[in-house]
């Protein structure tokens, strides 16, 4: 029998389907064994019937969507469902319309994961570091602000990424971060000479109550040091392998 499908949930999301999955409970096998679900290194016929599996465990009968992720703030106001070959070039979704799952995709990167259960529009973003500081979570609000959101009432919560005790950057990595504010020099822990600890999660959360989402979880999961829980383009990287995985964050109304 198959290791079942892992889910990790959120309390502050609890009025609507959702997981952070990992690498649990799928077909994939060699570097990619488990719940991969992104189609760029694997067989498309294991990444096809991931796919199915996870969102069979978030939302049964719901219409998996995800976009063509690129590091960037844009966010894609989902009307329709679309082909997973037509999906759009951005790094979050947001929706009002009930049976769409909306997920990410990550392998370090932050996935966050919104809800307002009183104007029912949910979101999800992909937020690397790159997204983080160029706006990603700012704009997945605005955007479900303008279905008709409060982000005092929004609950958003930050799911499996690479912990600070894993994410070793150097110098010129922490002056983008404080040339933007100063007071980012707290997301990081001086290490060796030049390089410094990032806090990734500590960083996003701060984010989003800096920009007033009236709730804000984390799950505190290190993806880094977790190999049979999670993928990690870092971990693979450093171990030298040909290739790494991807985990994916569900959202989705009933």
């Amino acid at each position: 029998m198959s290791e079942p499908v892992e889910a990790l949930t959120h309390p502050a999301l609890a009025g609507a389907a959702h997981g952070f999955l990992g690498r649990r409970g799928g077909v994939s096998t060699g570097l990619h064994a488990g719940l991969n679900v992104s189609y760029s290194e694997d067989d498309p016929a294991h990444t096809a019937e991931n796919r199915r599996r996870a969102g069979e465990a978030v939302l049964p009968g719901g219409r998996l969507l995800t976009c063509y992720q690129i590091h960037s703030p844009d966010v894609i106001t989902v009307i329709a469902p679309w082909a997973d070959a037509d999906r759009p070039k951005a790094d979050a979704l947001v929706t009002n319309q009930p049976g769409l799952l909306l997920g990410v995709l990550t392998a370090d990167c932050a996935p966050v994961l919104f809800h307002d259960a009183e104007a029912g529009v949910i979101g999800a973003a992909h937020a690397g570091w790159k997204g983080a500081i160029g706006g990603v979570t700012d704009r997945t609000v605005e955007a479900m602000e303008a279905l008709g959101a409060n982000r005092a009432r929004i609950a958003a919560v930050v799911g499996p990424c690479i912990a600070q005790k894993s994410y070793e950057v150097d110098a010129g990595f922490e002056g983008s971060f404080t040339a933007e504010d100063a007071d980012n020099a707290r997301f990081f822990k001086a290490g060796r000479a030049g390089h410094a600890w990032f806090d990734l999660e500590g960083y996003v959360a701060a984010r989003l109550a800096a920009f007033g989402v009236g709730t804000v979880g984390m799950l505190g999961e290190d993806t880094y040091s977790q190999a049979e829980r999670f993928y990690s383009f870092r971990r693979s990287t450093h171990a030298g392998e040909a290739g790494y995985g991807r985990q994916i964050s569900l959202i989705g109304l009933r």
